[in-house]
């Protein structure tokens, strides 16, 4: 019975594995197109060594577009979005 059930599952394991791709670094450059292109400041959207998976956006007060913007092009992309508001100090 065992022998009849591995075959299954590991294509199970093998189909599961295809679709779990791990995440890759993007560079500055590609990072301040997408940046740009969500009407964002260059520097703005960043990728941390550490945290592959993340995407964070660091602005202060993001509009919804903005947000929904980065959120599309982080899951196209495997990436899971963080918004931090910031405020910066005045002076």
């Amino acid at each position: 019975m065992i022998a009849r059930a591995f075959p299954l599952v590991s294509l199970i394991l093998l189909t599961l594995s295809a679709c779990a791709t791990p995440a890759r670094m993007h560079d500055e450059a590609q990072l301040n197109r997408v940046a740009l292109g969500c009407g964002l400041a260059l520097g703005e959207l960043i990728q941390d060594q550490s945290e592959k998976r993340l995407v964070l956006l660091v602005h202060d007060n993001p509009s919804p577009g903005q947000q929904l913007c980065v959120a599309q092009w982080a899951r196209k992309n495997g990436l899971k979005p963080v918004f931090l508001t910031v405020k910066f100090p005045e002076g």
